[in-house]
């Protein structure tokens, strides 16, 4: 029997701007795949790399490059040789994942080799906004364990001790989305030490962060842009102790786990993210998050609408959804 496919492009409004060091989106636009075999049917949903210049019709023109060999029955490894990394095939590989596991009854956790797919913390995101708004924002997500405080080159400080002040028992992640330089975090280094920040998040430009080499920072430093598949990993040793690993870098699930377990092999911790997304988006990178010590799968908390029986979200933990959602 062959299989049906479908993609459209789903618009998810956000519940305010969501502004962080490269600029401010409104909306979260995504690639929906939906890939059929008689009754049964494989979702996937993805929104891409937007700082690499993916955009939902450069995703849906991927797609249908390739809608000849996944209607003929391609598998996620066959994937890997029609597509790059990045969304479309992230949203193909999802569906196709999600597609496997309906067909067998066997849960997409167990497909990976994991022995378990249970509910994670997620840190919840504060976007870039004036010092007030950090502080009033934070004290909503005090009984958080994990909060992430996006900041660029302006005040970071200052943003970081008004989290810091509502939510004094939190967990920090500080994201600059490389607006510093090297000098700009040893300078900060003694505030943020201060302030008892748990983890900086890409704080320098892609390309410019050859003076982390050798440098021991007390804080640990993830790689974020840095990291989008297991080609990059070499170049980080030395550099950053986490990666943050997520589906659209990385060209899907089958590709993420891969990546995990090479890192791991090189001594790197693990973070799992997300771009913007709904519940659809996040599923298969709980499955990931289980192999990671921080999570940051916060897309939907963001958005002032969601899929209908998607992830449960309370206090910064994601109940997985029913297997009929995903996987």
């Amino acid at each position: 029997m062959k299989r049906t496919l479908k993609a459209y492009v789903r618009s998810w409004p956000m519940n305010e701007p969501f502004v962080i060091a490269r600029g401010a989106q409104t909306s979260a636009d995504v690639v929906v795949v939906e890939i059929g075999y008689g009754n049964l049917v494989g979702r996937g949903e993805a929104a891409g790399v937007m700082y690499a210049g993916e955009t939902p019709e450069t995703m849906l023109q991927q797609i249908q490059q390739v809608r000849e060999s996944v209607e003929n029955g391609v598998d996620p490894a066959g994937l890997l040789s029609l597509l790059p990394a990045g969304g479309a095939r992230n949203a193909l590989d999802a569906a196709l994942w999600d597609l496997e596991s309906k067909i067998t009854g066997v849960r997409a956790w167990r497909r990976a080799g994991l022995d378990r797919g249970d509910a994670i913390t997620t840190a919840i995101t504060i976007g870039i906004r004036a010092i007030p708004e950090y502080e009033k924002s934070a004290r909503v997500l005090a009984n958080n364990a994990w909060i992430k405080i996006k900041v660029d080159k302006t005040d970071p400080l200052g943003a970081v001790r008004a989290v810091r002040l509502a939510a004094p028992n939190a967990k920090l992640v500080v994201d600059a989305n490389q607006a510093w330089t090297v000098e700009d975090l040893k300078n900060f280094m003694p505030a943020l030490l201060e302030l008892r920040v748990d983890l900086l998040e890409q704080p320098v430009k892609v390309g410019f962060d050859d003076g982390l080499s050798g440098y021991e920072s007390p804080i640990p430093i993830c790689a974020d842009e840095s990291i989008n598949t297991v080609a990059d990993l070499p170049s980080l040793v030395g550099r950053y102790s986490f990666i943050n690993i997520k589906l659209d870098k990385t060209g899907g699930l089958t590709t993420a786990l891969e990546l995990a377990r090479e890192a791991q092999k090189l001594g790197f911790r693990l973070m799992s993210g997300c771009m913007c997304g709904g519940s659809l988006a996040m599923a298969p990178a709980m499955v990931l998050a289980q192999l990671c010590e921080i999570n940051d799968l916060d897309g939907p908390m963001l958005q002032s609408e969601d899929w209908p029986g998607g992830i449960v979200y309370k206090n910064g933990v994601m109940t997985p959804p029913w297997p009929e959602f995903w996987g």
